[in-house]
């Protein structure tokens, strides 16, 4: 999962990358026609983009005691990047006064990832459920001499 994570981000940063140096030839050939909020929520994701890439180099270990605060910002940013980047995507359709039909199926895609995340979310609440539940009941199994006890009648002869 964490490699298919890696794979995504870098690919969306060279995306980004490479929509900034389309937004710059576009902007250098259209002289007079300035689009500033398009271009200003793209300089901020493109800075924020960098910023979240650069995380994968300064990760800390997973017993760190910096690792929570680490593991918060880089969930945080990641999510304003993509609340951002569909906002900038439908001020593009904005600009180029795109059909409708691009504009519902840009937002049918966003929903339906929306949905897919959404119940890998669920899924991944109730693997963590179950596996606390498994670990509390294993934990309860030990006595108070620091053994197992067994619950099984046949094993006391």
């Amino acid at each position: 999962w964490y490699d298919l994570h890696r794979a995504c981000q870098i690919i969306a940063f060279c995306l980004g990358v490479a929509g900034w140096g389309i937004g710059i030839k576009l902007g250098s050939v259209s002289r007079g026609i300035n689009f500033s909020k398009h271009k200003n929520i793209g300089i901020a994701l493109l800075v924020m983009a960098a910023v979240q890439v650069s995380a994968l180099i300064r990760k800390p270990n997973p017993n760190h005691k910096y690792r929570i605060y680490w593991t918060i910002y880089h969930h945080s940013l990641g999510y304003a990047i993509i609340v951002l980047s569909i906002i900038n995507i439908f001020q593009g359709f904005k600009i180029t006064n795109g059909h409708n039909y691009w504009k519902r199926t840009y937002a049918g895609i966003i929903i339906a990832l929306g949905a897919v995340a959404l119940l890998l979310e669920i899924f991944t609440w109730l693997v963590v459920i179950r596996r606390k539940k498994f670990e509390a009941a294993n934990t309860q199994e030990i006595g108070a001499n620091g053994g197992h006890e067994v619950n099984d009648a046949s094993t006391n002869v």
